[in-house]
């Protein structure tokens, strides 16, 4: 019969746990002597850090970087409150998934396979082609996407966010 397992039978597999180096314990060790922090400088101190970002004196990158604060300028990124994120509906799409005469919704969208990201605006985009007429409920539209929802005799709806 062999032994129950239990809280005292339990052990790390082999060779998943490493001794801790011991440093300072004579030259033959390997880590004697300067114990691996080198001769003189900040790094063989007591108490000396290296910071992640640090890089040995030299500028650093986000030093180096180009100053460009806030959404209003055209190269610099959109953050905090000013930032906008829709997910891409294409009237291709539409074309594909849903029948002439569909009054195609949110919940019918993520059920075929569109717009599946929670909490994410959907707009609607004229890639592709339409020939269906389409009743489409979505937070915003392209310019071309209305004029052909509206050329294939459908009508689009803008919801609030």
């Amino acid at each position: 019969m062999s032994e129950r397992v239990g809280l005292h039978t339990l052990s790390p597999n082999p060779g998943s746990r490493r001794d801790r180096k011991r440093v300072g314990r004579g030259e033959g060790s390997g880590t004697g002597k300067t114990s691996g922090r080198g001769q003189k400088g900040y790094g063989s101190r007591s108490g000396s850090k290296s910071r992640a970002r640090f890089e040995g004196g030299q500028m650093p990158l986000h030093m180096r970087m180009r100053k460009l604060r806030g959404p209003h300028m055209k190269k610099s990124m959109p953050i905090g409150p000013f930032r906008t994120s829709t997910q891409a509906v294409n009237v291709g799409d539409l074309e594909d998934r849903f029948d002439a005469g569909t009054e195609v919704t949110l919940e019918l969208m993520r059920a075929k396979g569109l717009g599946t990201r929670k909490g994410v605006p959907v707009k609607v985009l004229a890639k592709g082609e339409l020939s269906k007429a389409l009743t489409v409920h979505a937070h915003g539209f392209s310019a071309t996407a209305r004029e052909r929802i509206e050329a294939a005799g459908g009508t689009c709806t803008v919801l609030d966010s």
